[in-house]
């Protein structure tokens, strides 16, 4: 059999598992699938989430033109099209 490449993909996919348990659970109780969760569960279920997965909303994206300049859409449409037929 062939060693593994990475020793800490069990790990990795074990984390996502229970990720996505949480996740579902958070789903089911926005969905008015089950009932209420206590605040404690709500609480922990955040702290174990926010350990796991990364938080999107401090990730920010600058798309600059060349050399830093500002970025320049020009959007043609076809019956703008000069050229004729």
């Amino acid at each position: 059999m062939a060693a593994r490449m990475r020793k800490t993909h069990q790990e990795d996919v074990r984390a996502k598992i229970q990720a996505s348990q949480l996740i579902n659970v958070l789903q089911d109780h926005a969905l008015g699938i089950t009932e209420e969760l206590p605040a404690s569960r709500l609480k922990a279920i955040e702290i174990l989430l926010k350990k796991s997965l990364p938080d999107l909303s401090q990730l920010q994206a600058e798309v600059t033109g060349a050399n830093g300049s500002p970025l320049v859409v020009q959007v043609i449409r076809y019956a703008d099209d000069p050229t004729p037929e």
